[in-house]
């Protein structure tokens, strides 16, 4: 395990990490076979051979989940993720965390700002009203 520090961090999700939020298109007629209609994940991906280095992420922040990314396309490589989707770890973890040590990218940065205004929304249920959802999805299309 790699002791990480809060400067490493900043960098490797500046470089390789993502806020993200699934949003059901409110005003789509197709059914989606997703159990949720709003689903807000901070993830870092890296290849195979660095993967120890998301358990340490993991250890750093002391929850969320790694999974392991095939592919099978030509001159792709196995790929590793480490993923927090618990809303209450993204709330209360990552969110003061990177609240506290700011990004330096500033594509990476307003979708931090946006995906914590996302995550106000969803702690007030607003992604539970029909116009709620339609704001979140909206804010949603502003992410890189």
């Amino acid at each position: 395990m790699l002791g990480l520090n809060k400067n490493y961090i900043i960098g490797l999700v500046d470089g390789e990490g993502s806020f993200t939020v699934y949003v059901q298109d409110p005003n789509s007629k197709e059914k989606r076979k997703r159990r949720v209609v709003v689903e807000p994940k901070f993830y870092v991906k890296l290849i195979e051979k660095d993967k120890t280095i998301l358990y340490s992420l993991q250890k750093f922040f002391g929850c969320g989940n790694i999974y392991e990314q095939k592919d099978k396309r030509a001159n792709h490589q196995n790929c590793y993720r480490y993923e927090v989707g618990k809303r209450d770890d993204l709330i209360n973890i990552i969110i003061p965390f990177f609240k506290t040590n700011q990004l330096k990218f500033p594509s990476k940065s307003k979708d931090f700002q946006i995906f914590c205004k996302i995550m106000k929304m969803i702690q007030k249920n607003e992604h539970l009203e029909e116009d709620g959802l339609k704001k979140i999805f909206k804010s949603k299309q502003g992410m890189h």
